[in-house]
């Protein structure tokens, strides 16, 4: 993804903490009390431009959503988003995934989202990608013993890396699907790239682990 640059991004990020937590750290282990509610917590990793979380927020009034995003510039979407339509259940981190047991406590979160993230199809990269060893150590850490990971990509080899990643891990794997869009699928809620991916007929791959 390329990133323009938005200097005036960070200002507005700043400006509206009940959107974006600039404390995340201290949350941790209490983000139900933030929330003001016992609701589920559900996190997308890789956010983007926060248009997934905040579907899903609207969608899902009983759900906690939050979305992890680390550049201001692609944040700062997310941020315009939630200012013209405020969600009380929705928040963002511009924060790194790298840091997710910084704030949030073991067995904090119920629900983990992967949507769409970068490949990184080099071997030399493997390390970085979402659902390597390392990343799945740290969800394994947050999530709860009855928590899942969904993941939806359209890249075919990610995919496949990421049902033997997960199950070398030992992830329970289940509601596979190799073809979203011509399956039969409740609820969906489309991300930017998965709406402009099945426009053009691109399959999307999606999987549900637990632990």
């Amino acid at each position: 993804m390329r990133l323009r640059n938005k200097p005036w991004a960070t200002k507005v990020i700043v400006e509206n903490p009940q959107i974006v937590e600039p404390n995340p750290q201290q949350w941790k282990g209490s983000w139900k009390e933030l929330f003001g509610n016992n609701q589920p917590i559900h996190v997308e990793v890789g956010t983007g431009k926060g248009r997934f979380v905040t579907r899903m927020g609207k969608a899902h009034p009983e759900w906690n959503v939050i979305g992890v995003e680390k550049y201001d510039s692609v944040i700062i979407t997310g941020v315009e988003r939630l200012k013209d339509q405020p969600l009380n259940n929705v928040r963002l981190l511009k924060e790194d995934v790298t840091q997710l047991t910084e704030f949030f406590a073991p067995g904090e979160i119920d629900r983990i989202y992967i949507n769409f993230t970068d490949p990184w199809p080099k071997n030399r990269h493997e390390k970085r990608r979402l659902t390597h060893e390392g990343y799945l150590k740290k969800y394994s850490q947050v999530l709860n013993e009855r928590g899942e990971i969904h993941m939806k990509t359209d890249n075919q080899g990610l995919f496949e890396y990421s049902l033997e990643s997960l199950s070398q891990f030992g992830f329970k794997l289940k509601n596979i699907s190799l073809d979203l869009h011509n399956n039969s699928m409740e609820g969906n809620i489309m991300t930017e790239y998965e709406e402009r991916f099945n426009k053009r007929g691109v399959k999307i791959y999606r999987l549900e682990a637990e632990l």
